[in-house]
Parts: C-alpha cells; structure tokens; sequence
C-alpha cells in the first residue's frame, strides 16, 4: 500500500489558501509593496504583473526545489538570482511579443520582479527545503496572494481615479459634472500615495475581521 501523500491534501491545499489570507504576503507579511504603488494605476497592468509573478515564482520554486541538495550553501543566493533573473528574463520577451502594450505601460518593472522580496523569501524559506510539487503550489498560493491584493488596489484607483475598468468606461458620461452632473474624477486615486492608503484600508479590514492576526503581531 502506498504512503504516497495525496497531491491536494489538507497540507497541500493549505500552501495555497493560507497567502491568499492568514498569511498573505503583502497584508500580512508586508512583502512587495513597491509593486503595489507601482503598477496598479491601471487594471490590466496589475493582472499582468499578477500572472508574471506567479509564472517566474512557481517556476523558480520547482527549479529551487530540484536543485536544493546540489547547491551548495555558500552560493545558494547567486543560484536563485540567476534562476530568478532568467526567468524574469523570458517573460519579459514574452509579453514584448505578445501584449507589448501592456509590457511598455509596465515598463521596467517587469524586470524588477528580480527584486521582489517574495520571490526570494519563499525560495529561500521554502523551496530550499521542500519538495518540487509542494514548492509549485507554495509559490501559486503566495503570488496568488500578491495579485488578489494588486489587482483590489488597482480596480479602485482606475474606477476611482479615471472612471473606467480594463480601459472600458463604467462611469457614464452624463454623470459628470462638466455635462451637467454630479460626479468628478478623484485624480488622487492615480497618484502614489493612494496605492498605499488603499493597501493600508485593506489590511485594517483584514485585520478587524481576523483578530488573530493582529494578536500575532502585539
């Protein structure tokens, strides 16, 4: 009889449930925050930074995972930069070629996700020391934690800030004030700042429905 563990056991299905809210990596643990000033003026940016992250994490977590026990140790930061910035690299050209719209609104972020500490924390706290499937789901579990707070904070400020989704208007025109109605743009909403008020508002809801988290955190 095997003691093979079910690919989506309670454990495993937990490395995805638990970023994307007891331990989200930007709410809770407060890790990519300069992406979420960055690139969520617009919705469509933020989704496609969201689906980069999760492709270079999940793919750097399995490639960690495989190679963990012939890294050595000293070298171990350079091989997951290397792993990471490679990655980075291919997606690059593949938005370039595919939506390169999107790719020049995001601009030289796409390569700052080289940089981004979650994707070194979890290859460093996780990768390193687990299997390459529970790595996979560990490293879609957190970016899928990351984009759902992206993409909360960019709806908002592109609602908000410029009255539209995905580039489409949803507010109507005859609503604003210059034909006659009642409603103005926030311009605030499309300055940085607003990026961090919006992810702060966010976290103080998480937080006032799960006292838990800021029992951690005393």
């Amino acid at each position: 009889m095997s003691n093979r563990e079910p690919l989506f056991s309670e454990k495993n299905r937990k490395l995805i449930t638990a970023p994307l809210g007891q331990s989200n990596p930007i709410t809770v643990q407060v890790l990519g925050i300069c992406s979420a000033l960055a690139v969520t003026v617009k919705l469509k940016p933020a989704i496609v930074m969201a689906i980069s992250v999760m492709a270079v994490l999940a793919v750097a977590n399995v490639i960690i995972s495989l190679l963990r026990n012939t890294i050595p140790t000293r070298i171990r930061i350079i091989v997951q930069l290397v792993v990471i910035a490679a990655l980075v690299i291919l997606v690059d050209q593949i938005l370039k070629a595919f939506v390169y719209d999107v790719s020049k609104q995001l601009s030289v972020f796409v390569g700052l996700i080289i940089t981004n500490c979650i994707l070194m924390g979890r290859l460093e706290a996780f990768a390193l020391g687990n299997k390459a499937w529970p790595a996979f789901l560990d490293g879609i579990g957190n970016a899928a934690g990351y984009g759902i707070i992206l993409v909360v904070v960019a709806f908002f400020r592109e609602l908000l800030g410029s009255g539209t989704l995905l580039g489409y208007t949803v507010i109507p025109e005859s609503w604003y004030i210059k034909n006659g109605g009642f409603y103005a743009n926030n311009g605030m909403m499309i300055l940085p700042p607003m990026a961090l008020i919006t992810v702060a508002v966010i976290i103080w809801i998480q937080r006032s429905r799960n006292r838990s988290l800021i029992e951690e955190n005393k």
